[in-house]
């Protein structure tokens, strides 16, 4: 293996990674120096994804992307026994997949995730949380790509469909992400104004409306990424939705719709005979119909004094 795509791979580590030597025994969490000995990681940061990560469970995974034309893997790991393995892409930039960052490109990622999870055919019920780590002799290492990916770069070699038709599963990596802050900031923009909760109160409302929905999952996301998103809900609702901003909204709101409904009602007067005009007006008697002329003749000629 490579050592520059080893370096890598471990500077990116979290700091505390979750880890196992054997998962029937569960995770364990520690400082990198002990984690970077077992054979299984956590190989993404809480809040920052520098790695996509697909789990491929058949003979030959860590070599028949090739043949189903997908972009190669920064690297794979391999069972030596079965043939299975861990394909993982390095990002150049890494994804913020708390929701304080912007969710279009979140959004984009899980789109491009989706779309080579589909291509790679990898199982949908991997939970992304850690891999087969390279570190360890267990495995056999492959680097396939020296160069970190872009976004736009794995999307050349994948069909995304239209820009607003993305195929996202929302049970699956970022889309789990994508999924969660969305329904819960849904609820969220409408529960705050039943009764303006205090901030401790109002983050506890919107942890256990997101652990709801994370719960529905097949494969949850981990607790940490479930407050980190709930926090970051709870933070932007409550800074921008006090009774005092919704009830300046409402009076400006009502206020603009006042303004409409009066322009309306004026314009509705002045061209559906809201104005009374006399019976004696020339508009009235047209008096070019009885001259045999045009409208407009009748007022040239007044105007010539013929």
């Amino acid at each position: 293996m490579s050592n520059l795509a080893l370096k890598i791979f471990n500077d990116r580590l979290p700091h505390k990674p979750y880890f196992a030597d054997e998962l029937q025994c569960g995770l364990r969490i520690a400082g990198k120096e002990r984690a970077i000995l077992a054979k299984y990681i956590q190989f993404n940061q809480p809040h920052a994804q520098f790695w996509l990560c697909f789990d491929v469970d058949r003979p030959g995974a860590a070599i028949d992307w090739s043949d189903r034309n997908a972009p190669a893997p920064t690297l794979t790991i391999m069972n030596k026994s079965n043939g299975h393995a861990h394909l993982l892409y390095a990002l150049k930039t890494a994804l913020r997949t708390a929701p304080d960052g912007k969710i279009k490109p979140l959004k984009y990622a899980a789109a491009v995730e989706s779309a080579l999870r589909e291509k790679l055919s990898a199982d949908v019920g991997y939970s992304g949380l850690i891999c087969k780590n390279p570190n360890h002799d267990s495995w056999q290492v492959a680097v396939w790509q020296p160069e970190l990916y872009t976004l736009d770069w794995l999307a050349d070699s994948l069909d995304l469909k239209s820009a607003n038709d993305k195929a996202i599963l929302p049970d699956y990596g970022l889309g789990r992400n994508c999924t969660l802050f969305d329904k819960t900031r849904k609820w969220a923009y409408r529960a705050i104004r039943q009764g303006w909760p205090e901030y401790d109160q109002w983050l506890q409302a919107c942890y256990e409306r997101a652990s709801a929905h994370n719960s529905m999952f097949t494969s949850p996301l981990d607790g940490n990424e479930v407050m980190c998103i709930a926090k970051s809900i709870a933070k932007w609702t409550n800074s921008r939705f006090t009774i005092d901003n919704f009830n300046e909204y409402i009076m400006r709101t009502h206020s603009s719709n006042l303004q409409s409904i009066r322009g309306s009602v004026g314009g509705k007067l002045s061209h559906g005979g809201g104005r009374k005009v006399s019976s004696n007006s020339e508009n009235q008697r047209k008096p070019w119909l009885l001259q045999g002329v045009s409208r407009s003749s009748y007022y040239r000629n007044k105007k010539n004094g013929t």
